[in-house]
């Protein structure tokens, strides 16, 4: 059992875990201007601080895209030196808030765009919110039995997932 927790902790840098998909949708990272819109559109609903916004992104997403706050605090803040959003102290926390020439931005992008970064996204991928749950479970499942399973279980278990991705290379070699 010690080499496959020797393992895990070594792929941990990859970050192949629920938060190494973040800021990814099918096709790769969003596009540049993509976090930009989004932060317009989704204060454009309703102020926040930036953890709200996070949440509220990976929310619309169904949990395909959850952007890192290395991107979003610093968007936010560009925002507001361009004067697109304004912000203010409450409960100890600094709140963002769209300002009108905010809102009129996030209407142009969304209209040239045709859509909100989620919408466009949701279109070509509706089920990315599903696959992750299903691979976080299967991690969860994964790091029982690495935890608490005897030797027996521990190799059972790696050849059932040996088993299951050689399904998924064979699935895709038959396309």
């Amino acid at each position: 059992m010690r080499d496959f927790h020797d393992q895990s902790r070594a792929h941990r840098g990859h970050r192949h875990d629920a938060e190494g998909w973040e800021g990814r949708r099918r096709g790769g990272r969003m596009r540049r201007g993509d976090i930009r819109t989004a932060l317009l559109a989704i204060l454009a609903e309703e102020p926040g601080h930036g953890y709200d916004v996070i949440q509220r992104l990976e929310e619309k997403t169904s949990g395909a895209w959850r952007p890192s706050p290395g991107s979003v605090y610093p968007s936010l803040q560009l925002l507001e030196d361009e004067g697109l959003a304004h912000s203010g102290e409450h409960d100890g926390k600094r709140v963002y808030e769209v300002t009108e020439s905010g809102r009129e931005e996030a209407a142009r992008r969304i209209e040239e765009a045709g859509g909100t970064p989620w919408e466009i996204a949701g279109r070509n991928d509706t089920r990315v919110g599903e696959f992750r749950n299903a691979i976080r479970q299967l991690l969860v499942a994964s790091k029982q039995v690495s935890a608490s399973g005897n030797q027996q279980q521990v190799e059972r278990m790696l050849e059932i997932l040996k088993r299951a991705r050689k399904e998924i290379y064979t699935m895709l070699a038959e396309d």
